[in-house]
């Protein structure tokens, strides 16, 4: 058993731990589900020294077999791809946590089983070499963000759950029979071994094979991205999903579906994700507009964020179909980007919530004077989010556009939009809120943060200031397995720079 192995066993173990303590305890609950998860955080962090160590390749590895017949196998591995999407996860958790200690106080034991659950899903997901393992991880991540909306969600929470449920098994569907389709060509589910078919031709999808596999997983992996126009349960489920739902919702259950197009679509039908880049960008550059657009108009905070989410995930499908080096590097920052500041303001969001008990823009005003730095922490996180300069969603929005470009003007020019757009709503959002009269209840009810919510805020806030000015700390591990995806897309060595090569020359 190494590493990766113990660090998907703590989450699992953790959960069912979580399920034998008393119920009627919630302050033990809370405490080991912190310690658990912070366990598993650190665990996480010493993944980083093998990937560094191994770029291109995958450093930690397991290989077993699973299940006989079909040949199904328990294959996880870590690389420079994956490895970052790991740590955001873990991350987070401990995050989510800290963010639910006062406001759920209903059914915490199974709340915390759930979160640690959907911990151990999405490691998971990220993990998984064999694409039958990957779909289990899938639907595993799947169920417990239902109950967390569907239980402690808000009033429409029902309606919410059972959307996202439905939207994201209908993909689910269609991608286990491209699965079940390429098992019976190839015999096996192992990415790495089919991978391996390919290049050497022991494997060949026709052209309309090729087309109908690479439309099921797409389809699948846009849903959950969201992409445009399959984007519309996601305002839903955010605007009812407590605010930890929200988090991880946001900051990772949307990149499983980026990472997916990467891993998968692009590795293992490169001659159809060609042929079908057009119409992909199209969608990109509509979401990225029509959700800029949409947020601008919304009267609830949380779906003014999620709408934002619509729009900076269009940022990540661009840059990954426009197959440079440089714009692929920065949709997969990117990713990392939108997790930490998309998932702070939701975090900041909710603690506005708890205590206003309002999501309505309109409730609120003069925030600023009743807390100051509650203020401050929203503003920074707002410039993140819009892509100021020396903050991180700067540096891959720069690097998707730049590639944009190289793919052809148009898609950057048009995409560019979105980033102008970001600021109108952004800005107009902290106007509303945070600026002008306060009503009485604000003044009544707003209090500025304690040391608990400090906790869980600044190292979000640290990490914003840190991917914004050392990109080169994740980029070089991230650049290595891009490289080899572009060279199955290309079919032929990758020679451009990569990002952090441009960034050194800069």
């Amino acid at each position: 058993m190494n590493l990766l192995d113990i660090l998907l066993l703590i989450p699992a173990a953790g959960a069912l731990i979580a399920l034998v303590l008393p119920s009627d305890n919630p302050g033990l609950l809370r405490k080991f589900t912190l310690f658990v998860s912070l366990i598993a955080f650190l665990l996480s962090l010493a993944l980083i020294g093998p990937v560094n160590a191994a770029p291109g390749r995958y450093a930690i590895e397991t290989d077993t077999v699973w299940i006989e017949y079909p040949a199904i196998r328990y294959h996880v591995g870590v690389d420079g791809l994956s490895l970052w999407l790991i740590i955001l996860s873990a991350f987070l958790t401990p995050i989510c946590v800290l963010v639910s200690w006062k406001h759920i106080d209903d059914r915490v034991k199974e709340f915390h089983v759930f979160l640690l659950f959907l911990l151990f899903g999405v490691i998971g997901v990220f993990a998984a070499l064999d694409l039958f393992l990957f779909f289990v991880f899938w639907e595993v991540s799947l169920v417990p963000m239902y109950f967390l909306i569907g239980i402690w969600g808000h009033d429409r929470r029902i309606y919410a759950a059972v959307k996202f449920f439905l939207y994201t098994m209908a993909g689910s569907a269609m991608m286990l029979a491209a699965m079940i389709w390429i098992y019976n060509r190839a015999g096996t589910f192992d990415l790495p071994l089919l991978l391996d078919m390919l290049q050497t031709r022991q494997l060949v999808f026709s052209a309309q094979e090729g087309f109908w596999l690479f439309l099921a997983f797409f389809i699948a992996f846009a849903i959950k991205v969201p992409l445009f126009p399959l984007h519309t349960w996601l305002p839903d489920a955010h605007g009812e999903a407590p605010t930890a739902g929200s988090v991880m919702l946001a900051s990772v259950l949307l990149k499983l579906g980026t990472y997916g197009l990467v891993r998968i679509s692009l590795a293992l039908f490169p001659a159809a994700a060609r042929a079908n880049a057009p119409w992909i960008i199209a969608l990109a550059i509509a979401g990225i507009i029509y959700g800029a657009l949409v947020a601008m108009v919304q009267p609830n905070m949380k779906r003014l964020v999620a709408y934002s989410s619509v729009s900076h995930l269009g940022f990540v499908v661009l840059g990954i179909f426009t197959f440079t080096q440089v714009g692929l590097d920065g949709a997969v920052y990117q990713m990392l980007n939108h997790g930490i500041s998309t998932g702070a303001l939701f975090i900041l969001v909710g603690l506005l919530y708890e205590r206003r008990h309002s999501l309505e823009i309109a409730d609120y005003g003069g925030v600023g004077l009743a807390a100051p730095w509650l203020s401050t922490a929203f503003v920074i996180t707002s410039l993140a989010s819009i892509g100021l300069p020396l903050l991180n969603n700067f540096v891959g929005e720069f690097l998707v556009l730049q590639g944009a470009a190289q793919a052809k003007l148009l898609y950057a020019v048009l995409a560019g939009t979105g980033v102008i757009l970001s600021a109108v709503y952004m800005l107009w959002l902290v106007q509303r809120a945070f600026y002008g009269a306060a009503p009485d209840a604000v003044k009544r009810r707003i209090t500025d943060m304690n040391g608990r919510e400090w906790a869980l805020v600044l190292p979000l806030l640290v990490m914003m200031v840190w991917m914004g000015v050392g990109p080169q700390t994740f980029l070089p591990s991230i650049s290595a397995p891009n490289r080899q995806v572009l060279e199955l897309v290309s079919g032929k060595p990758q020679i451009e720079k990569s990002a952090q090569e441009v960034a050194h020359v800069r």
